[in-house]
């Protein structure tokens, strides 16, 4: 009977009983099957029933993911449990080799065991799926009876005095030990359940945030398993591949991660901090306050990482066992057997068993496995507390931006950019050192061991090798600052060279119009020239960092192995020689990250130092006088007595707002003795430095009454309403808000919200990024009828009727960009449309044209806030309006002139009144003039239209491309959609590569090629070198001893030597090519982003104009920035990785097939569960990715915007809800950033399993083949590297697919069109002084902006005789525009042609036409740089001539007194000269260029009137030979005018002088003339 459960033995009878039935071994053995086979006859129907009855409700909610107590630890007891019983199994099996005959008793009860072990973790996650703890008893009942059985079988043992020294003693103890454990928790979940045995067992509710469906981040809820390898997220990764990821999919943040969660355990452990420094200055410390805080996790993950760490050492040491005994023999000797032979079977010791290559072929699969997943356990856990860090920080930061004092901003200690700065680069510099800090102290242990195992392996010479690393690290750390400098300089001209492209962009129809864009371009690619120099640099500094990556391992290997071979005896062994090879590998990693990690924790202590400045600055005063808790003293009480009853009735209605409809009319003015809503009292304000700004200030605004204060500009208005909001720090005296009456409280008893909160519309417009109505309602309930009459009050309809989207188009920074006077509108709606007791406005008037400001007054200030008796200051220049006034405050110099009514002044003070007076005459007739010119506001909304009758176009063309997009998900066709989601752009990448030049491409792919191949080499050779034979034996064995040959026998020595030479060679050469491949990688990173750039801004600036009219500015800079960046920084890197880890996985694959075939049939599973895991994976990673860049930019936003309008939302008391937006954001972020981690994590888990997969079946081909140990252990450390680097390929795969997206968005535009710069005329032919005369011939024009788009000048025929004046007018979009455009044939003539002095000018190169005619403008541009540069950029003029245009422009004498004369700076736009005065310039620019012929295109559209009569004055005189064409929208200003064109709608209507056509009554000049008057 070969298979018998007891064994067959000669001699011996298995089966008596004789000794007693306990006493006999195999009897036991059986006895321990008992156990397992119970569980696993009652737990299959169970699980059978249960699977049966769950298959209509697969997906159980996971609400019903309750942890029993002690859940974690129950798997991890089963699951040592599990690794033991396989132990149990492996000494079974070895020792059954031992025995005669087969006993299955050494190993079936174990593999049942394993089964049942198996079995009763997946029952019990079943149970708490379906929370029925009462079938635990099953499993109960099994740890008894299982622990019953071992006990009896160790008792036995113990009793036959077998003791430690023997395996499988220990292991019997051990799972004593185990299922006593596991009883024990069993019992504590009876405890506290009391599930049975009990009367009352416990209700239980799962964690709150599972009863909330929104939340879909389940890693802190599932089971351990699942937690390990990232299970939970399958289905949303796989879904991924369906439809992409959205905001709504990833949902909300589990609360233990939210924001205010951490931001409360941050700002107790701070406060604790604080408490305990005595010394009031110092400030309490970030990184005690952070390590109380999140302390806890990242003790935690470094545990982790130390136990990750020290089974990373389990591969090295088990490929030399493996190697050592591959070929000795099993055969142990057996002159010991009978010695170990009890109950009759035979018993190992435990080295014994590691001797066993097949058994060390699992054991390093096992730890491969468990170190992987306690290396990601680490990781996660990091990241996660990173993220809770940044967002506690984040809220702190906010918090303390809400409390800033007004003077830090003002006066410029905190500005924006620092906010900025700490919102997007401090927290992330602190989140990423929290990643990385479990390395800073894991990795000098790692070291540290390594060293010294390498040191056990191969003595001093491993000193040596140790040695050239560590000498080499200060070097890598060297280069890692170097790079990070020049990051910043790149930085810093990569700014320089945006704002340069922005200027282009902003100025292009100048540019082009006056043929100046070479000039331009060539500045921008002069700072590019800068950037790129930078850029080379870091580029060397980078490949130079990858070099010493690379080169580090393979000089310590040659160090220390040719070393050992001249100074060791030993010859070495393949085993040793495979083993440290592997451990080099293993030191070379934390080495290169060591010096990453060491500058990321210096720029960490930078981070906090500023944080806690930050922390630390000025708040604002406490303002308790705003929450009425100090109200009117007694005195004023008394003085002002309240009228109780009359004001109950007047007040009734106000907060209804229903009752708006039929507001009550004002009841009769209150007499003076009416109460007062704020007061102060001999008030000195300052802003930050001790010289007060407001001196004795005693001022009272009436209630429910129209308070203005006037003075001149810069004599304390907007601060003494900041004062009394509380935003100026107050050296003495007090401000007093009156309390409102009991009264006040709304008939159904609750106190209206809005009490102390102050309507307050600041002097500078502040915009959310937000739609209209959200600025407007900013918060409030919306009420339709009201929204509607605020709209109204501030005539904003017509703008919002402008608009795309009405008055749901976003606006702010983002969004669309409004004029001045638009944004002031809406600020103003805003602070009528909220319901407060007091309405600041803050010269609402300044930005608005009269018409408006009249139209706000009448409407919005008198009608609706005095109907609804709200109390309103107003500050105002607009003189006029203090007839309507209630109370006037009459301010000088920072202290009050005057305070009281209209007659008062009038009686008290006659000198100001009269000099009030003459202003107001002044400012009437000022009046009369605006009303005679279009008005601004007309104006806004033309520009406002004109911008979006050009995008209209665009989307045409735009709405294609996203068609594409959308497109797909309808499509129900998986594999199309599919297929084109996760397509990696070849094609772009092809783009790239041939940007480089295909020199660089070739180079790159050979030297990396040969660098591969030599790297193989010299493992190859090393194998060999250590196989070599000493003495010819058997290949079988090629040592037993390796110490058996003497020293006298040189041959041996002088054979083993003449390897080395070959081997310095071949290291030698390796490091060459290492350098030479980063060298070129980097470099065509380089080359490509020249020529990409460089390309790029050719075609960009030679477009037509039409491209910037359908083209939205920021996409085009976006192309300049952001995705420049990408190409500059970011591809090269990832390409490198990319191509390193692949071409290092293909050539571990290649080397372990080679060595043992059989591998090969193992690879074709790999392979798919490898491919599929990448596919998946970089189509999630890609949305994830986009989320996470999309949930940034509102939350930096967010910071900014609430930085920018501190003020308002503090006087409108919005704080709380600004806070929980900016929670909101953050945990968006937060989510999508969690959620891209645990991508990765899910990712690398699975690709380290297939890495261990690799490895066991590498390990097992190899134990069966009978190749040379030497080879076997080349290609077990290959396998090793494999399971770092497969992780590392999808992860550059996904990376390069992101990144490829900027190619393609540069290579969209590269397709552009450019404009036709050619003609076909030569210039030869043009005469020099061409045009001499300046006559202008228009035959049958017809004009389009685009091939597609309908003609907007028809047929149009004129004659414009030399030195003519002639103007053109028409109603707006008649085509007046375009026709000027047209002699600069900027747009596309397609019938027709202009003839100017014998030419057409079609014919002519776009460049000699547009250089000699002059234009000026509607919008005056000038640019950055000197005023040189903007009259004259080409460089052709004398300093006299310019001196000559200036004087002629009025502007000679200012520009004398600038420092500088004509090389005075010119900020960007122009900024530092007003409106007028660039207008100006814009005339003596046209002037500069002496041309027969001179364009004004709605030139004194934006000027004031003086500015204009000069305008006027110059052209009639400097001008006086040349043409002038003036298209007018104002037609006072063409009166004059010899001829005058009259366009309607695209046809030319009339054409004669304007006294003519004045004199026909019904001619529509006539007409446009008397409507314009």
């Amino acid at each position: 009977m070969a298979l018998s459960f007891c064994g067959n033995d000669r001699g011996s009878n298995a089966y008596s009983v004789d000794k007693g039935v306990l006493d006999n071994g195999c009897f036991v053995d059986a006895l321990n099957l008992v156990p397992h086979v119970f569980l696993l006859f009652i737990t299959f129907p169970i699980l059978f029933i249960g699977w049966g009855s769950q298959s209509s409700k697969v997906q159980i909610h996971h609400n019903t993911w309750l942890h029993f107590p002690g859940h974690n630890l129950r798997w991890i007891l089963t699951f040592t449990l599990l690794f033991v019983h396989v132990c149990e199994i492996a000494e079974g099996i070895v020792s059954n080799t031992q025995m005669e005959s087969n006993h299955l008793h050494l190993f079936l009860p174990a593999l049942m065991g394993f089964i049942a072990a198996t079995t009763s973790v997946v029952y019990y996650h079943n149970i708490e799926t379906a929370n029925f703890p009462k079938l635990l008893l099953a499993l109960f009942i099994y740890w008894i009876l299982a622990f019953i059985t071992k006990m009896i079988k160790l008792w036995k043992f113990a009793e036959a005095s077998l003791g430690v020294q023997y395996l499988r003693f220990c292991i019997t103890a051990l799972l004593v030990v185990l299922y006593g454990l596991l009883m024990a928790v069993e019992i504590n979940v009876i405890r506290v359940r009391k599930y049975v045995f009990f009367a009352n067992p416990q209700r239980v509710k799962p964690p709150e945030d599972l009863q909330d469906l929104g939340v879909r981040f389940l890693q802190p809820f599932v089971n351990l398993l699942s937690k390990a390898t990232y299970w939970w997220m399958n289905p949303l990764i796989i879904g991924a591949h369906k439809r992409p990821i959205e905001l709504k999919k990833i949902g909300k943040l589990p609360i233990a991660m939210r924001a205010l969660t951490n931001y409360i355990r941050l700002k107790d452990s701070y406060e604790e901090q604080r408490q305990k420094t005595e010394d009031p200055e110092k400030s309490p410390s970030i990184w005690k306050s952070m390590y109380q805080a999140f302390g806890g996790p990242i003790l935690l993950s470094s545990t982790f990482r130390y136990m990750a760490d020290l089974l990373g050492f389990a591969g090295p040491l088990c490929i030399s066992g493996i190697v050592e005994h591959l070929h000795n023999s099993t055969e142990i000797d057996r002159t010991n057997k009978t010695a170990n032979m009890t109950f009759g079977v035979f018993f190992m010791s435990s080295t014994e068993l590691l001797q066993n290559t097949s058994v060390l072929a699992v054991l390093l699969f096992l730890a491969l496995v468990l170190q992987r997943t306690f290396l990601q356990a680490s990781y996660y856990v990091t990241i996660e507390t990173g993220i809770n860090l940044r967002g506690a920080l984040l809220a702190m930061i906010y918090n303390k931006i809400l409390r800033l004092s007004t003077s830090n901003m003002s006066m410029g200690e905190m500005t924006l950019g620092q906010i900025n700065n700490l919102v997007a680069i401090e927290t992330n510099q602190l989140m990423w050192f929290l990643f990385l800090c479990p390395n800073l102290w894991a990795m000098p242990v790692q070291i540290i061991m390594g060293v010294i195992l390498l040191y056990y392996l191969l003595g001093d010479s491993a000193l040596i090798g140790a040695g050239v690393i560590l000498l080499l690290a200060p070097v890598q750390y060297l280069i890692a600052t170097k790079l990070a400098d020049t990051q910043k300089s790149t930085l810093d001209y990569s700014t320089d060279r945006l704002k340069k492209t922005t200027e282009i962009l902003k100025g292009i129809k100048l540019l082009k119009l006056y043929a100046w864009e070479n000039i331009f371009c060539d500045r921008v690619e002069e700072t590019r020239g800068k950037e790129l120099t930078s850029l080379k640099t870091f580029a060397l500094y980078t490949s130079m960092s990858i070099f010493m990556n690379a080169a580090i391992p393979i000089a310590a290997v040659l160090a220390t192995f040719v070393t050992h071979a001249y100074i060791e005896e030993v010859r070495l062994s393949p085993a040793k020689a495979f083993a440290s090879l592997a451990l080099f590998h293993i030191l070379v990693t934390p080495l290169f990250l060591l010096s990453t990690v060491v500058r990321f924790a210096v720029k960490a202590l930078v981070s906090v130092q500023k944080l806690s400045e930050f922390l630390q600055s000025d708040e604002i005063g406490d303002d308790s006088w705003r929450n009425g808790e100090m109200y009117m003293s007694l005195e004023v009480g008394k003085k002002y007595k309240y009228h109780g009853d009359t004001k109950a009735i007047n007040r009734k209605g106000r907060y209804r707002m229903d009752n708006y409809e039929q507001p009550m009319r004002r009841q009769l003015r209150p007499t003076e003795t009416e109460d007062v809503a704020v007061q102060v009292n001999d008030g000195f304000f300052t802003w930050g430095s001790n010289l007060s700004t407001l001196t004795d200030i005693n001022i009272r605004i009436p209630t429910g009454q129209l308070t203005m204060i006037v003075g001149q500009v810069g004599c304390g208005k907007s601060s003494l309403l900041l004062a009394m909001l509380g935003e100026m720090q107050t050296i003495s005296g007090k401000v007093y808000w009156s309390k409102l009456p009991d009264y006040e409280i709304l008939f159904d008893g609750s106190i209206s919200k809005n009490r102390y909160s102050v309507a307050y519309a600041a002097q500078k417009s502040w915009l959310l990024n937000a739609t209209v109505e959200e600025n407007i309602t900013f918060g409030s309930p919306f009420n339709k009828q009201r929204y509607k009459a605020v709209i109204d009050a501030c005539s904003l309809q017509p703008d919002i009727d402008l608009l795309p989207f009405g008055d749901q188009t976003e606006i702010g920074e983002r969004g669309i960009n409004l004029s001045g006077g638009q944004r002031q509108r809406i600020c103003v709606a805003r602070a009528l449309y909220q319901n407060t007791n007091i309405v600041f406005l803050d010269d609402p008037f300044s930005a608005l044209d009269i018409h408006l400001s009249d139209h706000l007054m009448q409407e919005g200030i008198l009608k609706f806030l005095q109907d609804d008796k709200r109390t309103l200051v107003l500050v105002t220049h607009k003189l006029q309006y203090l007839i309507h006034a209630d109370w006037i405050i009459a301010m000088k110099d920072g202290s009050v002139l005057r305070e009281g009514t209209l007659k008062d002044i009038q009686t008290h003070d006659v000198e100001l009144y009269e000099h009030w007076k003459t202003l107001m005459n002044r400012q009437d007739q000022e009046l009369e003039k605006e009303t005679e010119m279009e008005s601004q506001t007309t104006l806004e909304r033309k520009t406002l239209r004109r911008a979006f009758y050009s995008r209209e176009a665009k989307n045409q063309i735009d709405d294609e491309d996203e068609e594409e997009e959308v497109e797909e998900d309808d499509d129900d066709n998986m594999s199309t959609t599919t297929s084109r989601r996760s397509k990696i752009q070849w094609k772009m990448c092809c783009r790239y590569l041939s940007s480089g030049g295909f020199l660089m491409v070739f180079l790159m792919v050979s030297s990396k090629l040969a660098k591969h191949s030599v790297m193989v080499a010299i493992d190859y050779w090393l194998a060999a070198w250590t196989s070599s034979n000493p003495h010819n034996q058997s290949l079988a064995d090629p040592f037993l001893n390796a110490t058996n040959y003497t020293q006298n026998d040189d041959t041996q020595i002088s054979q083993h030597l003449s390897y080395v030479p070959v081997f310095i060679i071949l290291c030698g050469a390796a490091i060459a090519l290492c350098l030479i491949t980063s060298l070129t990688v980097e470099f065509l990173g380089v080359a490509a982003a020249t020529n990409l750039h460089h390309n790029l801004l050719n075609k960009i600036i030679h477009a037509p104009i039409r491209f910037f009219d359908v083209t939205p500015l920021g996409q085009i800079l976006n192309r300049f920035s952001a995705d420049t960046n990408i190409i500059d920084q970011h591809i090269p890197p990832t390409l490198e990785s990319l191509t390193r880890s692949t071409l290092l996985c293909l050539s571990a694959i290649g080397v372990i097939a080679f060595v043992t075939p059989a591998f090969l049939i193992a690879l074709v599973p790999l392979a798919v569960a490898f491919y599929f895991i990448q596919k998946y994976f970089r189509v999630a990673s890609k949305d994830l990715q986009d989320l996470d860049d999309s949930t940034q930019l509102p939350l930096l936003c967010h910071f900014s915007e609430t930085a920018e309008g501190l003020t308002t939302i503090r006087a409108f008391r919005h704080e709380a809800r600004f806070k929980q937006r900016m929670l909101e954001l953050t945990d968006t972020n937060n989510t999508a950033y969690l959620f891209l981690s645990a991508a990765n994590r899910w990712l690398e888990v699975r690709t380290d399993y297939l890495g261990a997969v690799i490895v066991l079946t590498a390990a097992v081909a190899a134990i069966w083949s009978t190749s040379q140990s030497g080879l076997v252990g080349l290609g077990l450390t290959y396998a090793l590297t494999v399971t770092n680097y497969l992780n590392w390929v999808v992860r550059n795969l996904a990376d390069l697919e992101v990144q490829m997206a900027a190619v393609k968005k540069v290579n969209s535009f590269l397709s552009t069109e450019s404009e036709n710069y050619e003609g076909s005329m030569d210039v030869s032919q043009v005469p020099e002084d061409w045009p001499q005369h300046g006559e202008i011939k228009i035959h049958d024009l017809c004009v389009r902006y685009d091939t597609m788009l309908k003609p907007v000048l028809k047929h149009v025929n004129a004659h414009i005789n030399p030195g003519q004046k002639v103007g053109i007018c028409g109603r707006t979009g008649s085509g007046k525009s375009s026709l000027s455009l047209a002699f600069f044939n900027m747009v596309d003539v397609f019938e027709g042609k202009i003839v100017i002095d014998g030419i057409d000018i079609c014919k002519l190169p776009l460049q000699t036409l547009r250089s000699r005619l002059s234009i000026i403008l509607q919008d005056p541009v000038l640019f950055s740089g000197s005023i040189r540069l903007n009259l004259d950029p080409e460089r052709t003029c004398t300093d006299d001539r310019l001196w000559e245009a200036l004087e002629i422009a009025q502007l000679k004498n200012m520009v004398k007194a600038l420092p500088g004369g004509l090389d005075a700076v010119v900020t960007e736009g122009g900024e530092n000269f007003s409106v007028g005065q660039r207008q100006l310039f814009c005339l003596a620019r046209a002037f500069v260029r002496k041309s027969s012929i001179l364009i004004m295109d709605e030139a004194t559209a934006s000027i004031d009137m003086a500015t204009e009569n000069i305008l006027q004055k110059v052209v009639m005189t400097a001008f006086a030979d040349r043409t002038v064409v003036t298209i007018a929208h104002l037609v006072s200003s063409i009166l004059e005018a010899e001829q005058v064109l009259v366009f309607s709608s695209g046809t030319l209507v009339e054409c004669d002088s304007a006294p003519n056509l004045l004199a026909q009554e019904n001619s529509l000049f006539s007409i446009l003339v008397r409507t314009h008057k």
